[in-house]
């Protein structure tokens, strides 16, 4: 069924016609059928042809919402690609998203629009949420339009934390999600009886697996509330009130929940299935989710943003002590992973190597970044019979003696902090714009999961003030957790930065 879809909106199309009563989409405040959720997206997807944006990009700026959803099958409907925006992203980062993508609208609130007068919109125009799904639906106007997309067309762009201080779209094609979530609701067994918990931000690739295994399966989706995050050890008793069964959760969430040792007081008897990813999820939590949840289905699953989510997979099968590497896996549907030596080639079982995925999960690049896209995006070195697309993760891992594929870390300075991917250059960008501040540097302390910004200034900084500042430019996921002003930084025989001597003071004075 899904191999002859040519756009991920025909899964809401099929859901409608078979769960069209059912409850499809739920937030705090409302919830939406299947039926009434194509209909509303089939109106706001009438509204955008009228208006002209011809297949463009649309933002999507909203408060994470069953809104969001409406919007995003909305803009599919229209032929284009959606791009969610975080509802508190710093306008500076927004109007950079903009001015790369130039997109055809920003689906937003009054509130938001608001807001939007003060950044440069680069033609954009905005339309108010409300009145999109409040107008007519010309069916025969949109299926014209759906008609003409085709499976390796843009159905997202996310947005990543870029080296020089500007995000890049990663740009996913509608393939790589049909493939992703086809795999995944076999693999992992979901229904239409299922109930899933959507943790991950609309703008964080995670969110693939809940939207899209939601409309794949008939299954019902429920947007935790925000409060749920600030009081994680609420989160056992909201799966519980509603009769959640599967959840796919970013690691430090779950860390949260078993350290509050909620777990075993909450009873959980839907909860089937308990999929991770995001960040590495240390052994000690893990088990304890184990032993008190021990009839789940719990999943180490891997992937970057330049791929639909996952790559690859490992159904944890025993209990590992808290010093063992925990795999991840082993290749999802077609998606094919090979680890590279420095000198391109294949790496022996147990050689570490850089990380590189092949298939239709693979991003099709940058949006409006070619040279960035050639750099990362590559033809496959071992093939040289005809062009294969190639993306290099910069992770290092090795294959285990069990076949398995173990992660080892970064290649660069990119770091994952809560399940968000980060860039530390960019936090550094970000940090040059403050005043009286000759150089900088960020650091991060992986003992500490932290974040340590080196300022070279003679002015007097406190960390408050600075991220105070420094939420103009990035989000607050990013900000430093820790603070040193020196006169001057350390540098290397080549005038670079001495990231080394910063990583020993982090050690030896414990900032």
């Amino acid at each position: 069924m899904a191999s002859t879809l040519n756009s991920a909106v025909r899964l809401l199309d099929l859901a409608a016609g078979r769960y069209g009563s059912k409850v499809g989409v739920a937030d705090a405040s409302s919830e939406l059928t299947f039926a009434r959720l194509r209909e509303l997206a089939l109106r706001a997807g009438t509204r955008l042809i009228r208006e002209g944006v011809q297949g463009a990009p649309v933002i999507v700026y909203l408060d994470k919402s069953v809104n969001c959803i409406v919007s995003f099958m909305a803009v599919m409907y229209s032929g284009g690609p959606y791009v969610p925006a975080a509802a508190d992203i710093p306008l500076q980062r927004l109007e950079k998203i903009i001015a790369n993508l130039e997109p055809g609208c920003i689906i937003t609130d009054t509130a938001k629009a608001a807001a939007l007068d003060g950044i440069e919109l680069g033609g954009a125009k905005v339309l108010i949420y409300d009145e999109t799904v409040g107008g007519e639906i010309d069916e025969s106007l949109v299926y014209s339009r759906l008609n003409g997309v085709v499976d390796t067309d843009p159905i997202y762009i996310m947005y990543t934390s870029g080296s020089t201080g500007t995000p890049k779209g990663v740009t996913v094609c509608h393939r790589g999600v049909i493939d992703y979530v086809s795999w995944t609701s076999s693999t992992f067994g979901l229904t239409s009886e299922d109930v899933l918990a959507n943790q991950a931000p609309f703008y964080f690739d995670n969110s693939i697996f809940d939207i899209y295994g939601c409309l794949i399966t008939g299954a019902k989706l429920i947007i935790i509330p925000e409060q749920f995050f600030v009081y994680q050890n609420m989160l056992p008793e909201f799966l519980r009130d509603n009769g959640v069964t599967t959840i796919f959760w970013v690691p430090t969430v779950m860390i949260n929940v078993a350290n509050s040792h909620e777990l075993e007081k909450v009873e959980l008897p839907k909860l089937k299935r308990v999929l991770f990813c995001g960040e590495v999820m240390p052994n000690l939590q893990l088990n304890m989710w184990r032993r008190a949840l021990p009839d789940c289905i719990y999943a180490n699953l891997y992937g970057p943003t330049e791929i639909t989510d996952v790559c690859s997979y490992y159904i944890v099968d025993r209990e590992f002590e808290d010093h063992e590497p925990l795999p991840i896996g082993r290749a999802c549907k077609n998606m094919r992973l090979v680890i590279l030596d420095e000198n391109n080639n294949e790496a022996a079982p147990g050689e570490k190597g850089e990380l590189c995925v092949i298939g239709s999960g693979v991003a099709l690049g940058y949006w409006n970044e070619l040279e960035l896209t050639a750099r990362a995006f590559v033809q496959n070195p071992l093939n040289p019979s005809y062009n294969e697309w190639m993306y290099r993760t910069g992770d290092i891992a090795y294959v285990g003696g069990d076949g398995l594929i173990m992660y080892c870390g970064r290649k660069d300075f990119q770091i994952k902090i809560k399940g968000n991917r980060v860039e530390l250059g960019e936090i550094e960008a970000a940090a040059m714009c403050l005043e009286n501040v000759q150089n900088v540097c960020a650091v991060f302390d992986a003992e500490n999961e932290r974040i340590v910004l080196f300022l070279e200034s003679k002015g007097d900084f406190k960390l408050r003030t600075i991220n105070k500042e420094l939420l103009k430019y990035i989000p607050k996921y990013m900000l430093p957790s820790a603070l040193r002003v020196m006169e001057k930084l350390p540098h290397t025989a080549n005038d670079k930065i001495d990231r080394k001597t910063l990583g020993a003071m982090l050690r030896e004075e414990g900032l």
